[in-house]
């Protein structure tokens, strides 16, 4: 598939974009870049930094990571909160932006218990949903499409994006106007879709909590 800019997976945490980025990459054969990992691999645990530095500190870390990420021909996974940084906003006006969205029930499986996710600290259905709520909005202005992995496993949620991708490198979508196209989930004739239920069996995500 051709490719002439990043292709970027943004989301709420824990709906799977580093687990379908990974397979999506392999499927249109680019590299694949989970700037969450990045971060740990340069500055240690996500959740250290949080905790010596400060949520500020850590927003300017992932600016900087995230940048470096996007001037990759990739497919790249950006961490929840990546898109609160205005310059991280500002360089996704040039990608292909892929919204992963989701809900509460279907990612409370995921994160229920969790200690590894600062932000989730304590109280972590009710700050998920929190944290939802406030970033949804700036999810949908970034987006060129929507994909609803509620109910999916992670190869119908590559399906979805793949179905999209090529109407998304003939033309931008909208962007900061109405709300982009959720792309739907016809798995009649798609042998992708298989018969795990959703992501919760099949993720392979790692928690990152920001």
């Amino acid at each position: 598939m051709a490719r002439n800019r990043a292709v970027v997976l943004v989301g709420p945490m824990a709906v799977g974009k580093s687990a379908v980025g990974r397979m999506l990459a392999e499927r249109i054969d680019a590299r694949f870049i989970d700037t969450d990992r990045l971060i740990v691999e340069q500055h240690g645990s996500i959740a250290g930094i949080f905790a010596r530095q400060g949520e500020e500190a850590f927003r300017t870390i992932e600016a900087d990571v995230v940048r470096a990420a996007l001037a990759e021909d990739a497919v790249v996974s950006l961490g929840g909160g990546a898109v609160l940084h205005p310059r991280t906003r500002d360089l996704l006006q040039d990608a292909t932006v892929i919204f992963l969205d989701t809900d509460l029930a279907t990612v409370l499986p995921r994160i229920g218990g969790e200690s590894g996710r600062p932000l989730l600290a304590g109280r972590p259905a009710e700050r998920w949903q929190a944290l939802y709520d406030a970033r949804r909005p700036v999810y949908a202005a970034l987006a060129t499409t929507v994909v609803d992995t509620r109910g999916l496993s992670v190869r119908g949620v590559t399906a979805a994006v793949l179905r999209a991708l090529p109407a998304l490198h003939r033309s931008d979508g909208p962007r900061g106007g109405d709300e982009a196209p959720t792309a739907t989930h016809d798995t009649t004739h798609d042998s992708t879709y298989d018969s795990t239920p959703d992501l919760n069996h099949e993720s392979g995500t790692r928690p990152h909590g920001h």
